[in-house]
C-alpha cells in the first residue's frame, strides 16, 4: 500500500509542472478572446471617425458584443478557475489585437474598402469568437462543464 502511495505521489509531482504549463498556455489562448474584442472596438472607432462612413459601425460593434459576451464571460471564468492570468496579461492581449488590426489597416491601399469589408465581416459574424477561435472555445466549454 505504501509503495502505491509513493508511486502515486511521484506521478502527481511529475504531472503538475506539465499541467501548469498547459494551464498557462490555455490562459494565454483565452486572452485572445479579449484581443478579438479589442480588434472590433478599435476598428469600429477608427473607421467611424476617420473614414467618414456611417454609424453602422457602432451598431455592428454592439451586436458583435451581444453575440460574444457569453464567450468573453466564459473565458474569464475559465481563466479564474485555472488560477488567473498574469498581471497585465489581458491588457497586453487587447493591445496586441488592436495593434494587429491597425497595422493591417495602415497597410491597406484603400482605407474605405478595408473599413467596409471589416464592417461586413462584423455584421456577418465572421469575426465572432466562435468562428475565429473555435478550438479554444471548445476547450473552455469543456473545462467549464467539468
Amino acid at each position: 500500500m505504501r509503495r502505491k502511495l509513493v508511486f502515486a505521489a511521484a506521478f502527481v509531482i511529475a504531472i503538475l509542472p506539465a499541467q501548469a504549463e498547459d494551464d498557462a498556455a490555455l490562459i494565454g489562448e483565452l486572452m485572445a478572446f479579449h484581443g478579438s474584442k479589442a480588434i472590433v472596438e478599435a476598428m469600429t472607432t477608427h473607421c467611424y471617425e476617420n473614414t467618414g462612413l456611417d454609424g453602422a459601425y457602432t451598431e455592428a460593434a454592439a451586436n458583435w458584443y451581444l453575440r460574444n459576451i457569453s464567450y468573453l464571460d466564459l473565458a474569464d471564468r475559465v481563466i479564474n478557475r485555472l488560477g488567473g492570468g498574469a498581471e497585465g496579461q489581458q491588457e497586453a492581449a487587447e493591445i496586441y489585437g488592436g495593434s494587429q488590426i491597425m497595422s493591417a489597416y495602415n497597410q491597406a491601399g484603400d482605407k474605405t474598402v478595408f473599413c467596409r469589408t471589416f464592417l461586413e465581416q462584423v455584421e456577418n459574424g465572421l469575426l465572432d469568437i466562435d468562428k475565429q477561435l473555435p478550438e479554444i472555445l471548445k476547450r473552455a466549454q469543456e473545462i467549464s462543464a467539468s
